[in-house]
């Protein structure tokens, strides 16, 4: 039964910290570098005038001198000329993390951009460099650059592949509503987790399941929330998987983890309590249904309004309970100008038997009028006149209902079988004067 739909909300969250392999790199650490070899290509070394002036640099921004320390960078750049190609991506470098600790994200990218535009740096600069522009971008909202960034990185990478990679792919097409793309990448960072009998991130699961249901595939969406209601026994999850039961048509398993749910407590808020309250109705549990939603108007979780008096009104009616239903019919009643909810308790008053109380509503009802079944008001009306004897006046309620087309065959019945018993009753009065 699909009760509700599911509202799936996908929080982007990044496997580590923004720029984790831009804090791997600390260039201070490659002033005993001669020469770095990496693959056939010979980098030149970070001399030590270099080193110091980056240093200086480095140390008034650390201290909070944000400014001096873009200063000094940039009398540095301005006889780059005189430096060789390492010691000037190490310039951008430190470019680059002013910037990005200042929240320029721009400046940033442009800088790091500028490092791995070098050709005579270590391979391994290169690549972290290059995934940390993949994370900047994402954090600059550019989800393209992203794509194109890890397609940079993955080429020149010979090690093997971390969930970073996936995981960040995942989002980037994510967010550019490339679903399927998106999938396959999230799924090989689960699979490769779960292969290495690791549990994978919460918020990976949160963005598979976000897929599977963005291309309508339910099937996989409950396989995915089963998975994070045993993982992580959070109360969302429990409902969520509640509610992709009912949209797979699995009403048992519905009903149970929705039961399951309500006994840990997990059933809170008007929505989770309309849900379930559907569901017991659905599945038979009528009186369970009025009791919770009974139960909700009265913590107020769940409104006053007409609408639900009258669904706890219907519940009770459905569960054999009329005269339980009365009392909420009648707050419905009191809250709307229309006369449909009188109209209702006329009915069961008169399931009840008690006629003039249904006479009563009935007629309440023809006056508020604005009715959608304005047939059925003169139907009940009119049996309440004849179990009150009062024959012309049910005469007169039939008629009116035989002008409906739906009640005319049956309104034709009742007159010609009240008009028999007014005769009948007439003769019994004459036979005993």
């Amino acid at each position: 039964m699909n009760i509700r739909k599911l509202t799936l909300t996908v929080s982007i969250v990044l496997s580590a910290s923004v720029l984790p392999s831009l804090l791997s790199v600390t260039p201070l650490t490659d002033i005993n570098t001669v020469y770095a070899e990496t693959k056939t290509k010979r980098v030149p070394a970070l001399r030590n005038k270099v080193y110091s002036q980056l240093a200086r640099a480095q140390k008034l921004a650390d201290d909070g001198k944000v400014q001096e320390g873009l200063e000094a960078l940039d009398n540095i750049k301005a006889r780059a000329s005189s430096m060789n190609a390492y010691e000037v991506a190490m310039m951008y470098n430190f470019y680059g993390f002013i910037y990005y600790n200042e929240n320029q994200l721009d400046k940033a990218i442009e800088s790091f951009e500028q490092v791995i535009s070098e050709e005579q740096i270590p391979e391994s600069l290169r690549q972290s460099t290059t995934f940390s522009l993949a994370q900047l971008a994402m954090a600059n909202n550019d989800y393209p650059k992203v794509i194109s960034y890890l397609d940079k990185w993955k080429l020149g990478n010979n090690k093997p592949i971390a969930n970073s990679y996936y995981v960040l792919r995942a989002n980037a097409h994510y967010l550019q509503k490339q679903y399927n793309e998106a999938l396959e990448s999230i799924n090989v960072a689960i699979s490769y987790a779960e292969s290495k009998s690791e549990q994978p991130k919460e918020n990976w699961l949160v963005l598979q399941r976000a897929l599977y249901y963005s291309l309508n595939q339910p099937k996989q969406v409950v396989q995915v929330l089963e998975k994070m209601v045993k993982l992580f026994n959070k109360p969302e999850y429990w409902v969520q998987l509640g509610g992709m039961y009912g949209e797979v048509g699995d009403g048992k398993k519905q009903l149970a983890i929705l039961e399951a749910a309500k006994q840990q407590g997990f059933i809170r808020s008007k929505n989770e309590i309309m849900q379930l309250a559907q569901v017991y109705m659905y599945n038979g549990l009528n009186y369970k249904a009025a009791s919770l939603l009974k139960e909700g108007v009265a913590s107020s979780k769940i409104e006053n309004s007409a609408k639900n008096q009258a669904f706890i009104a219907e519940a009770f009616v459905q569960a054999k309970e009329d005269e339980k239903s009365i009392e909420h019919f009648k707050q419905a009643a009191a809250k709307v100008e229309h006369g449909n909810y009188s109209q209702r308790l006329a009915e069961v008053y008169l399931n009840l038997e008690m006629f003039e109380e249904a006479a009563d509503y009935a007629r309440e009802a023809l006056d508020k009028g604005e009715l959608n079944f304005e047939a059925n008001v003169y139907v009940a009306l009119g049996m309440a006149q004849y179990n009150l004897e009062n024959f012309d006046a049910s005469i007169l309620a039939f008629e009116q209902a035989e002008k409906h087309k739906k009640s005319s065959r049956l309104a034709k019945q009742w007159i010609k079988f009240v008009k028999k018993e007014k005769l009948h009753s007439e003769s019994l009065k004459q036979a005993l004067l």
